[in-house]
This record gives structure tokens, C-alpha cells and sequence, in this order.
């Protein structure tokens, strides 16, 4: 395991869950490309479409969306299948995303699964590509 990639890693993903602008725009470039596949089947560019994503969840106490009746959801995140590859000045990890919410109807779970690709750039680690894709056994053949 690189502890060093793992725990940049955590941070930047602790940012977003906690809607921490200041610590998402450390640990990500400006020109970060992404594909989230529930938002759009287009690659995204940029960080305004996540500061405005964050900064409405932060006004409604809400982490990704995930609301109870108004108050703020306890959630967790963790990576299942952890996998670094480093190459240098280069990584890339690739895991499933998990993010548990307790609601008031119980815990619900958010599964993606995700890559990113991190370059350390004047000597800090920055993520600047995302891809994620859903987390089910799709069907290999169409009928």
C-alpha cells in the first residue's frame, strides 16, 4: 500500500464528502476532467460544476445530496479494492466508492466505481482526472 497516495487520497475525498471548497480546490487542478455517469454521459470540465454542487449541499447540511427531513445525515465513506499504481510523480487509484447515509428509514449506500489519476505538480499531489462508472453487473449482451 503507498500510504503517501492513500492519505492524499482520503483527503481529497473527506473534502467533498465534508463540502470543504478550500481543501477540494488544494488537492484537485483547475483543468480537472471527469465522467460522473448519473450526472451526465459527457466528460465534465472544471470546478465550478462541484463548488456549486457543494456549496448547495453545505447551505441544506447535506453530503451528496443525501437529506433527513432537513437535518444533516451521518455518513462514511470507504474504498473497497484499493488498488495504487504509482509511476513516479504519477498515480493512479482505482477502488469502489462507498458511501453509507443513515436516514431515518435506515442506512442507504451509494456504490461507484471510481479512478483517478493523481500528478504531484510543484511538489503537491493533485487529482486531475476522475472517471467513474455504476457499480452493478450490467448485462454483457443485449437481446
Amino acid at each position: 500500500m503507498d500510504n503517501e497516495i492513500h492519505d492524499f487520497l482520503l483527503k481529497h475525498l473527506r473534502s467533498i464528502q465534508e463540502n470543504n471548497i478550500p481543501v477540494y480546490y488544494e488537492t484537485t487542478t483547475g483543468d480537472l476532467t471527469l465522467y460522473e455517469w448519473w450526472v451526465t454521459p459527457h466528460r465534465l470540465d472544471g470546478l465550478p460544476f462541484h463548488e456549486f454542487m457543494m456549496t448547495s449541499n453545505a447551505s441544506r447540511g447535506s453530503i451528496f445530496g443525501a437529506e433527513d427531513q432537513g437535518r444533516k445525515a451521518e455518513s462514511r465513506l470507504d474504498l473497497a479494492n484499493l488498488h495504487i499504481q504509482r509511476y513516479g510523480d504519477t498515480a493512479v487509484a482505482s477502488y469502489t466508492l462507498l458511501i453509507s447515509t443513515a436516514l431515518a428509514e435506515g442506512v442507504k449506500v451509494a456504490a461507484h466505481n471510481e479512478s483517478r489519476v493523481i500528478v504531484k505538480l510543484n511538489g503537491e499531489w493533485k487529482v486531475v482526472h476522475v472517471h467513474k462508472s455504476p457499480a452493478y453487473s450490467a448485462p454483457h449482451i443485449q437481446p
